[in-house]
């Protein structure tokens, strides 16, 4: 074999090679999404096992300036935001997701426009959720949510 076929071979190698893991992270990005849409649609169901199961035992939810273990976040915070997902109509983009070996970032924006214990909103919202690769699936580790009055 020339040196040239030998070079037109490896690059056909290695674009295959890249086109297969780009695959699997396509998928795997896929799966982390649907872990992350799976807790919010818990949420909107008030289904608290379904969402406390997605949740690793150390996780901690960061918002407002607080920081809750999952013991903190399960024992009162998780039925407030229950009760606002299924009182509140909001709209979340896509999560754009990176992977990292065997951890991922999901990050998105909301819109929250409703009324809320008398209130009227109006809100831009941002989420972070960090999550890594178990034996049994992606698990959620850390949840950051902000926002902001809209215009």
């Amino acid at each position: 074999m020339t040196s040239k076929c030998i070079s037109s071979v490896a690059i056909l190698l290695a674009a295959l090679c890249q086109g297969a893991s780009a695959g699997d992270v396509g998928s795997e990005a896929a799966t982390v999404a649907a872990t992350v849409q799976s807790f919010h649609a818990a949420l909107e169901s008030g289904d608290t096992e379904a969402a406390a199961s997605l949740l690793a035992p150390d996780a901690v939810v960061l918002e407002s300036g607080g920081k809750e273990t999952l013991e903190e976040y399960l024992g009162h915070h998780l039925l407030e935001d229950i009760k606002f997902a299924q009182a509140v109509a909001g709209t979340r983009g896509q999560p754009e997701v990176t992977i990292v070996g065997d951890v991922a970032w999901a990050s998105s924006t909301s819109i929250t426009r409703g009324t809320y214990q008398s209130r009227p909103l109006n809100l831009v919202g941002a989420e972070l959720m960090v999550l890594t690769r178990t034996a049994s699936g992606w698990e959620i580790r850390a949840i950051h949510w902000s926002s902001r009055q809209g215009k």
